[in-house]
């Protein structure tokens, strides 16, 4: 395959002009990112650092390691895993939950900025959002790294601590897709270890392993060769770059060490064919898969790699394209369908295009079909020329945004990168030298250079084909020779090219009578606010934290409180079907293609109290933008094909989610929640067919027919001199009729009182799962949302210790809380609180929880628990203050709901006392609204 991809990019050179000169020069090898610094020790520890300040003051830490459950024996399943745990559990410098204990000082939240994940071939741990104000910080932060790296104590009873957990992580994540991939991938893996090492393990394993299993297994394989340091972020590089030379020069070498092998995949000369069936799985999913082989890691430093990465994309682009065309048809041929070219499943060491396709339960035979003709027809044709017209522009632009990004890129997007170059000799040559190869070489890369590496990715002679089946009496299972005949079927079939229908129609062929800017005056933080002749009002904030990135938001009360109970139905699926047809002469389908090399979007949706336009769009692309905003009000369109089509797709999927535990369970929280109101359905297959989509349209044509009490928020890097013309085109000649409206309150009101509800279920993996959910009313301001987000941290701080580490009864239990306001004029206040457990358990976790709320009222929780909480809402504050999204939400909050949250923030944080937080607590829970929901496979009593 490698010498065909030679020959493949040298014609593409042929075809290029002169000034591809300097791609050729420097084809032997791509330059690393100058902006990044990297080594390694002599120990054989890698290292990256890098400098870059968004977000301001902070940094993240990383340490990789190429270490994974493959590298397990059969009776060493789960260690990986297991071992990942124990990095929170004890260290040489900080014991017991000394990590989490002194980086939540400092705003690192567990679970949050914390964290770590294990995978087959590697194990990534990182603390992120690490404030930078203190040096002593940089060094604590390194020495965690070290102590991961070859500083763990391991201590036994930490060890038997924590089996208990990872059987409930287990426990939760063990669902139909989990329970199906351990029968598929030893058949699909035949002879090879990776059909056996799901990073889980096995629970005989877990429960029952020797504490020297563990070390033994830490030894061998954590150890400096294996592992990469990544630091980016607010920091000095030379100062950092000393500290992990100095830190990490300690840890040493094994004197033989263990080779790390990377496992091949075996090719057979056969189609495998594997089929599993699970009660839990909604629909049937086909996953085709193409094999071929791997470019490794040492070969991928070149710009050849890029070139054959562009081509994969770029043919993975244009065939989802068409998948996605065929979803339109009034019946179509599948659920939904997909591909492209990845690893092939779990594995590193093979790649394979991959075909997705969701089916009806009578409609197998269909979707593979028509899903794996789409493939032929790709390999028989390849594409046409204005396919990749579109595919190329939108590539060419998403890299002109990173480009023009570049000085604005956050910590992460930078780890990543480093993360990927480490573990697998991903490319780091930095968006400079992409933007400047990119769009030197692509312009001369023609679609027959795309073509012809189709048929080296689809090979068929390499075939790998698994189905994943609802397990249920009637069902029509195929046999593996009923697939192979159909293989064979559409081998056999002579189809013909694919047909682009394309037009040059421009969105809007006659622009709207422009308004005029009437009125302006300073607005809020630093806003503009210009009032239209219409009556529209704009809210204009510019920001420099995204050089390419103007957001929008526009609101209007009334919403779908407006039409009758009555109605519901209709309501329900308002927002999905008003959107099904498309935008002026346009279908979804064809506007897509008409927006390609356009960075522009806007969507509508009516909530229950408003209705409203979200959008983003690059400065440059702001017209369009707006032009799609004029659209979405004046010109929705109809496409009953469209529609035909999304009812068959949505009552299968809602017939088929029957099968879902998690169904019943969220249909169980709406009716305790909202007590049977009318308004709170649960949508049903027999409601699909009384969707009304004239009833439908005429109802969004009435939401948007009037713009003159629409209020419309641009923040990010707009220019008001440039926006303004735009704008009085665009919003000033939106419809107005002025009328006068606002929302309804149609009294979907949260249950009062205490309601309890323990139900079974039949689940193939036994568990149950627990809500509580306490509510009331309180003032909707920042005061009691900083108390409401403290009063959650502080109760996750307390069930991590007693639920998860002591009882070893949850995998984790979630705190959230929020204060509403609207419809009533008074707010109202929610704290849910969820967890997953053992079905012998649950009745005593459930009381546990219960009782450290109420313990937590009486007498509050320990004082440095509220100082990392608050220290974490101060560090969120600031990083909060260079996102586009936070002002918008800023914005909306003070000029719809009449409320500020942002000014003297830190101060509001620091005045709220234990206290506070108890009397808000205990406020909360007087009222006695308390709703207990649990389903289990185990015992109701």
């Amino acid at each position: 395959m490698k010498k065909l991809l030679k020959k493949i990019f040298l014609y593409t050179v042929l075809l290029g002009s002169a000034t591809f000169c300097f791609a050729q020069q420097q084809m032997s090898s791509l330059p690393n990112d100058p902006n990044v610094r990297t080594g390694k020790l002599d120990n054989g520890l890698t290292y990256y650092i890098r400098h870059n300040e968004l977000p301001q003051h902070q940094a993240d830490y990383y340490i990789a390691q190429k270490v994974g459950s493959v590298l397990e024996e059969e009776n060493q399943r789960g260690l990986a895993h297991f071992l990942e745990h124990m990095c929170f559990n004890g260290t040489k410098h900080f014991p017991g939950k000394g990590i989490i204990n002194y980086l939540e000082t400092i705003g690192v939240k567990f679970g949050q900025n914390l964290n770590a994940y294990t995978s087959i071939d590697q194990t990534v741990y990182n603390i992120s959002n690490v404030p930078t104000s203190r040096d002593g910080i940089a060094d604590s932060c390194l020495l965690i790294l070290h102590d991961w790296a070859d500083g763990l104590t391991l201590d036994p009873k930490e060890i038997d601590s924590e089996r208990g957990v990872i059987h409930e992580e287990w426990r939760t994540r063990q669902n139909a897709m989990m329970r199906m991939y351990e029968k598929v991938l030893p058949e699909i893996y035949p002879n090879s270890r990776y059909g056996h090492r799901l990073p889980i393990g096995l629970m005989s394993v877990v429960d029952n392993f020797p504490h020297q299993a563990l070390r033994d297994y830490y030894e061998k394989w954590y150890r400096p060769d294996q592992q990469g340091i990544i630091v980016v972020g607010d920091v000095d590089v030379d100062n950092i770059e000393a500290k992990i030379k100095n830190i990490f020069a300690d840890v040493k070498m094994p004197e033989n060490p263990a080779k790390r092998e990377y496992f091949e995949v075996p090719d057979v000369d056969y189609t495998i064919i594997s089929m599993a069936k699970d009660k839990e799985i909604p629909t049937t999913q086909i996953l085709t898969m193409f094999k071929h082989e791997a470019i490794k890691p040492e070969q991928k430093n070149n710009i050849e790699y890029l070139l054959i990465e562009y081509m994969k994309e770029m043919a993975s682009t244009m065939l989802n394209d068409r998948l996605t065309e065929l979803t339109q048809k009034a019946n179509p041929p599948y659920l939904g369908a997909s591909g492209g070219d990845e690893s092939y499943m779990i594995s590193k060491t093979k790649d394979a295009f991959t075909l997705f396709a969701s089916a009806k339960d009578d409609g197998i035979d269909t979707a593979f079909v028509a899903s794996l003709r789409e493939v032929k027809r790709m390999k028989d044709f390849g594409f046409t020329k204005s396919e990749y017209a579109r595919a190329r522009a939108n590539f060419l632009r998403s890299l002109e945004k990173q480009y023009n990004e570049r000085n604005k890129t956050q910590n992460n997007s930078y780890v990543n990168e480093y993360v990927n170059n480490f573990l697998d000799g991903e490319p780091i040559p930095g968006i400079e030298n992409e933007y400047t190869l990119y769009n030197q070489i692509v312009p001369n890369i023609p679609v027959e250079a795309i073509n012809q590496i189709i048929p080296q990715i689809v090979n068929d002679s390499n075939m790998v084909v698994t189905l994943f089946m609802p397990d249920k009496e009637g069902f029509n299972y195929p046999t593996k020779e009923h697939i192979t005949d159909l293989i064979n079927y559409v081998k056999s079939e002579k189809l013909t090219p694919y047909q682009d229908k394309v037009s040059n129609e421009p969105l809007i062929n006659d622009k709207p009578q422009a308004g005029k800017v009437i009125k302006t005056e300073e607005g809020k933080f630093n806003s503009k606010i210009l009032t239209l002749s219409n009556g529209v009002r704009v809210i204009l904030k510019t920001t420099d934290f995204k050089a390419d990135e103007i957001s929008m938001k526009a609101f209007s009360p009334g919403g779908s409180s407006l039409y009758e109970t009555s109605n519901i139905i209709n309501i329900n699926q308002l927002n999905s079907v008003a959107e099904l047809g498309g935008l002026g002469n346009f279908s979804a389908i064809n506007l897509e293609k008409a927006l390609a090399g356009k960075d522009a979007s806007a969507s509508s949706n009516i909530g229950d109290l408003t209705e409203q336009i979200n959008g983003k769009c690059s400065p440059k692309d702001l017209e369009t933008m707006l032009q799609l905003t004029y659209l979405t009000f004046t010109a929705p369109r109809m496409d009953q094909e469209a529609f035909e089509s999304y009812k068959t797709r949505l009552k299968t999927q809602l017939e088929n989610a029957k099968a879902m535990p998690q169904k019943a369970f969220s249909d169980s929280i709406r009716v305790a929640i909202y007590n049977h109101h009318p308004r709170a359905i649960s949508f049903t297959p027999e409601m699909v067919d009384k969707i009304d989509y004239n009833n439908i349209l005429n109802m969004y044509k009435d939401r948007f027919k009037d713009a003159s009490d629409f209020t419309f928020i641009f923040v990010g890097n707009i220019d008001q001199t440039t926006a303004t013309p735009l704008i009085e085109t665009y919003l000033g000649g939106l419809p107005s009729i002025n009328r006068e409206e606002n929302f309804v309150d149609r009294e979907m009101d949260i249950r009062k009182g205490e309601y309890t509800n323990v139900f079974h279920k039949d689940l193939q993996t036994p568990k149950a799962t627990v809500i509580i959910v306490a509510s009331g009313k309180t003032d909707y301001d920042l005061k009691n949302d900083l108390k409401m987000s403290m009063l959650s941290q502080l109760l996750n701080m307390s069930y991590l210790e007693s639920v998860r580490e002591k009882e070893g009864a949850s995998y984790g239990v979630s705190v959230y809380g929020e204060i509403s306001k609207y419809p009533k004029p008074e707010g109202e206040a929610m704290l849910q609180i969820y967890f997953d457990t053992d079905p012998d358990k649950r009745s005593a976790m459930t009381k546990i929880v219960i009782d450290e709320l109420d313990n937590f009222v009486k007498n509050g929780a320990p004082a440095e628990n509220l100082a990392k909480a608050k220290e974490f809402l101060h560090k969120q504050y600031k990083e909060n203050q260079k996102l586009n999204g936070y002002w918008i939400n800023q914005l909306y909050q003070y000029y719809w709901y009449k409320t500020d949250m942002n000014t003297d923030y830190d101060n509001t944080v620091d005045a709220i006392t234990m206290n506070d937080i108890q009397e808000f607590a205990n406020a909360l829970l007087k009222q006695k609204n308390i709703i207990q929901l649990s389903m289990t496979s185990g015992d109701i009593k």
